[in-house]
Formats: C-alpha cells, sequence, structure tokens
C-alpha cells in the first residue's frame, strides 16, 4: 500500500471534487475549482509545496482555478496540447508522465467521451518494478457508477462521443490493476454525470463489477445511457469559453451596500435582487420583487441556469458570512462581481409593506381539491414528470419557467417540485409576476398516499 496522501475537495453544491496529492514535501492538484483559497489552506495545513497543476478537461459545468493556482504559486500547469486556449500553459499528451517529486509519477491517458480532448491522469508511487498503481483521477469519464454525459458539445457530437466514452472506460479498466482507486471529478449530483450513484469511493475492480459502462455490450450501454440524459443548466455554455480564456483569481470581497430606496430601484429595473435566507423565512415576509434562491439548496446551479446572463444581480443575507457564501458559489460559475448587497431581514431592505405567501403539504392539496378548482403547477423537470405525475398537473419546468410565466393557467397556483426547495423558486417568480399562489413544502413521495391520484409509467 502506497502511503501517498490523497485529499479530496469537495464541492457537494455543484456535485464535483478535486483532489491534491502529496508525499509529505510536494504536491500536485486535479481539476480545483474557482476559489483557489481551499487549496492554499490545504498545502499550508499540510506543509507541502504545490508543484503541478492538471486539468482533466476543459470543463463545462464550472470555472476552473487551475490557471489562478499556478500563477500564484508558481506550479506548471498542464492541460491537453490538443485544448486551444489563450493562455501560457504547459502542454500535455497521452502517454506523457510526469514526474511529481522523489516519488510521483503521473501519466496522461487520452479518455474521450465527455469532451474530444479529455485526459485521465494515472498515478504511480516510484519507479521501475517496485512502481506502483495507487490511482487514476479520471475526471469526466469513468465515475462511480457511471460515467460523464457526452452530449455538452452539442447534439452533432452525442453519438461520436458516447461511444468514445465507453472505450475510454475500458482503456481504464484494462490499464490500471484492480486495487487502483478511482478519483472521478463528477458524480457527487453533478449535471454533467450521465447518471447518478451515492457511492463515495471506488476502485478498477468495484467498477467493474458494478458500472454498467463496464458490465454492459457497447450497444446496451449506449442505448440506454442516451435514453436517460434529461436537461442541463444553461450557464454551461458560458464555462468551456471562460476557461479557454484563462480565468483569473476570484475578488471575492464584499460588493458595495444596498439601501431601500437602491434596492426598489434594481426591482423596478428588472435586475435580479436574491433573498438567499430559506424557503419558510421567505414565504413568511420579503421584499415586493426579489427573488428566493435559498443557500440551503441547489443556489448557484439554479441561479445560474435561470438567470439571463450577464444580468446584474444583489444579494440579500441575513449575515455578511451568508452573503460571502453565496459569493463564493456564484464565482465557480463565472458570475464574478454581484452588484450591491444588503444583511438583516427583509424589514431593512424595503420601507414597503412585506409581501407573503402561504405554504402547504401535499395533503393540504389533496383537502383543497374536494372543495375548489387549483392550477397544480409542476416545476419538476420534464423525466420526472413524464415518470409520475399529479392527474391534471400542468408542468412547466423551473429552468423554463421565467420566460413561460404568462403560460401559467389563470387561478390560484399550488405549486410543487420533488422537495421543496424548486418550488420556492418557482413561488418567487410567480410572486414577482403578481400571481396567487401556494407553495407546497413537502416530499413528492407523499403525493399518493394522501389520496392525490399519480399517473405515468412509475406511480
Amino acid at each position: 500500500m502506497s502511503d501517498l496522501t490523497i485529499l479530496s475537495i469537495d464541492t457537494p453544491t455543484l456535485g464535483d471534487r478535486s483532489y491534491l496529492v502529496h508525499d509529505g514535501e510536494v504536491a500536485f492538484v486535479v481539476d480545483p475549482q474557482r476559489d483557489i483559497d481551499r487549496v492554499l489552506e490545504l498545502l499550508d495545513e499540510h506543509g507541502v509545496r504545490l508543484t503541478h497543476v492538471f486539468e482533466t478537461h476543459i470543463h463545462n459545468d464550472y470555472v476552473t482555478g487551475g490557471l489562478a493556482l499556478a500563477r500564484h504559486t508558481g506550479a506548471a500547469y498542464f492541460v491537453n496540447a490538443e485544448d486551444e486556449v489563450s493562455f501560457e500553459r504547459t502542454p500535455i499528451r497521452d502517454g506523457q508522465t510526469i514526474e511529481v517529486g522523489r516519488r510521483m509519477r503521473v501519466t496522461a491517458l487520452a479518455t474521450p467521451g465527455h469532451t474530444y480532448t479529455h485526459l485521465s491522469y494515472a498515478l504511480t508511487d516510484g519507479d521501475g518494478e517496485l512502481a506502483s498503481s495507487v490511482a487514476v483521477f479520471s475526471g469526466g469519464s469513468l465515475l462511480y457508477g457511471a460515467t460523464g454525459r457526452p452530449d455538452l458539445l452539442g447534439e452533432e457530437h452525442t453519438h461520436d462521443l458516447v461511444r468514445h466514452q465507453h472505450a475510454s472506460a475500458h482503456r481504464l479498466a484494462d490499464l490500471l490493476p484492480d486495487e487502483a482507486g478511482v478519483f472521478p471529478t463528477h458524480g457527487f449530483g453533478s449535471f454533467c454525470s450521465a447518471t447518478q450513484s451515492d457511492s463515495t469511493e471506488s476502485t478498477i475492480g468495484q467498477e467493474k463489477q458494478s458500472n454498467p459502462v463496464l458490465t454492459q455490450d457497447e450497444e446496451t450501454y449506449v442505448k440506454e445511457l442516451l435514453a436517460g440524459l434529461g436537461a442541463w443548466p444553461a450557464y454551461y455554455a458560458h464555462m468551456a469559453p471562460a476557461n479557454a480564456a484563462g480565468p483569473s483569481e476570484p475578488d471575492l470581497s464584499l460588493p458595495a451596500p444596498a439601501d431601500p430606496d437602491e434596492l426598489r430601484r434594481r426591482i423596478e429595473a428588472g435586475e435580479w435582487v436574491v433573498d438567499l435566507r430559506n424557503r419558510t423565512a421567505f414565504a413568511a415576509g420579503h421584499v415586493r420583487g426579489t427573488l428566493n434562491f435559498g443557500l440551503d439548496g441547489g443556489f448557484a446551479t439554479y441561479l445560474g441556469w435561470l438567470i439571463s446572463w450577464g444580468a446584474p444581480v444583489t444579494l440579500l443575507g441575513e449575515t455578511p458570512e451568508a452573503v460571502a457564501e453565496a459569493q463564493r458559489e456564484l464565482v465557480r460559475i463565472g458570475i464574478d462581481r454581484p452588484a450591491a448587497h444588503a444583511t438583516g431581514g427583509p424589514k431593512d431592505w424595503t420601507t414597503e409593506e412585506l409581501a407573503s405567501f402561504p405554504t402547504a403539504t401535499f395533503a393540504d392539496l389533496a383537502q383543497v381539491r374536494h372543495h375548489r378548482e387549483v392550477v397544480v403547477l409542476d416545476v419538476r423537470r420534464e423525466e420526472e414528470h413524464d415518470a409520475a405525475r399529479i392527474d391534471g398537473a400542468v408542468n412547466v419546468p423551473l429552468h423554463e419557467l421565467t420566460r413561460r410565466v404568462g403560460e401559467v393557467p389563470a387561478g390560484e397556483v399550488w405549486v410543487h417540485c420533488a422537495g421543496g426547495y424548486r418550488a420556492s423558486v418557482a413561488a418567487s417568480v410567480l410572486d414577482a409576476a403578481g400571481r396567487t399562489l401556494v407553495a407546497i413544502d413537502d416530499s413528492f413521495d407523499n403525493a399518493e398516499t394522501v389520496g392525490l391520484h399519480l399517473v405515468g409509467p412509475e406511480a
């Protein structure tokens, strides 16, 4: 067993991991996120020096911190020689081995599928006959029980990339021993993963036993993977160009404060003024026209998905720390500087009467439908709605709602999702549009048990 240290740097809100690997003296990093201070703190904590930064691919789901980290530390920055980028990097190609310190050897392996130029990195400890394979950093190639999705470069490339993905996974399984650890970048909730797994660690041997890409023949894998692909966040379209341009180190200082008059001006101008509090607090009282993206859910994913790219964003948080947390989440997807911020509570943010709306459960909805007709709005993604839905529900996926509010039928709207978070975002959009609504804060698993008739193949 190798005594090299592999540290995972998790970004659960985006479903990704970065890795820092060291031998007690020197270190390398794979796929660092934009907020590089997390890496710098680990380097200090472990007393090691960063010498190499490796990028598995030009990312589609977040802005990389690789270039900024390399410049900050003086480390060499390795990006596939075939990638077209506008900054100085150390080009690396399939089969090239890089020596990191006295013991660590990192070999680039071409594993196209998630992108055409995707690389995985195999780590060995030592040289010659005494060298042992330790791990593979597989990026968006071989994930836990899945693979990275092959459709992010456009529909015209998907059918080629999915077959590349199958071949690449088998290449890793053939080249590496069963005991080698698998360390993917995606697959922890990221929309870059074709499917999701609950696993938090694995080996090549375990993946050979359980991963469909390694247990199914190519045609079955291709057919099933393509059939299961759903929508992916709209902000992904901006990530690869930002990464190819070479992102700088982010500015995480607080933006300028805004008083109630300025907040009202920004709301009336159509800007995004975002309340970061949880959905219960927002429903009970909020500034009219604000939108609720709570920090307790998929904040950056859904804000980045819904917003018109480049629109000014003002952040409202109970504390400066909440605003700072939101800023950190946003720089990871390329929303670098909020227009303004305010802290405290809604009574500090407006001189007007607060707006509010009721919340309810699916049991409440079942009771109400006995007495009067209401609009049931399902804001889950289309594939979720198709699988099992409340009979008569209207489906407008959350990521389409801001441009389709006018399609929501007239009347009192009861809005739901799978667990409550997306419903709250949708409720804030509807509330800002002047609709009468109730936000269902409940698990969709309860819908059928309380007597709501579900339809669909999984009902």
